[in-house]
């Protein structure tokens, strides 16, 4: 399979990478990638580097970023961020991806716990992480024959714990073979407008 991984050099998008670079052509983009760059957050970016990549079987987003804060401290431009970024941007790409993806082609988005089990200072977060997993099922009920969407939600990974745990007291962290394994799920499965909880 040819494999686009946005947000490949991510904490979730390098151990994607890892498992698929072994017996699959995979496209490395993200913001600090020189040969794929992108933004998620700019249509016009996706837009070019679709135009750059050709078609894929597969599209798998681990990118997109919110403003984390107390409710009383955010702005209206700080909800903007996460808007942009985490929400549109993956909305974007599956409206722009579509064009690109080949026949039984699936495209994997990425949230979190967050839109099931907020913490302190996730208002935000959890707004746009909610909005994908009503985006992914709706969008899902229309996608092109043989073409699937899906979205895995992780809780925090153990590669991350250390910097979070702080904010998820309590919370198990999620060995990475167990999060990868919802991507192998959407990838390698037949789900469609799924989300893959991965929260134990």
């Amino acid at each position: 399979m040819k494999i686009l991984i946005i947000g490949a050099k991510g904490t979730i998008g390098k151990y994607i990478t890892s498992h698929y670079s072994k017996n699959h052509e995979v496209i490395n983009a993200g913001r600090r990638e020189e040969e794929y760059p992108i933004d998620i957050s700019d249509a016009d970016s996706i837009k070019k580097l679709f135009e750059k990549t050709g078609k894929v079987d597969v599209v798998i987003c681990a990118a997109g970023e919110a403003k984390w804060g107390l409710l009383e401290e955010l702005t209206e431009e700080d909800f903007h961020i996460g808007i942009r970024s985490k929400m549109m941007g993956q909305v974007n790409l599956v409206r722009i991806g579509l064009e690109y993806l080949n026949e039984k082609g699936s495209i994997t988005l990425t949230t979190g716990i967050l839109a099931d089990d907020p913490v302190v200072k996730t208002a935000s977060a959890a707004m746009v992480n909610g909005a994908i997993h009503s985006f992914t099922k709706a969008a899902a009920l229309e996608m092109p024959p043989g073409k699937r969407l899906n979205v895995v939600s992780t809780g925090v990974v153990e590669d991350a714990y250390e910097k979070y745990k702080n904010y998820f007291p309590g919370h198990p962290p999620i060995p990475m073979k167990r999060m990868l394994l919802g991507y192998i799920r959407s990838v390698e499965g037949k789900d469609n407008g799924r989300i893959i909880r991965i929260y134990e």
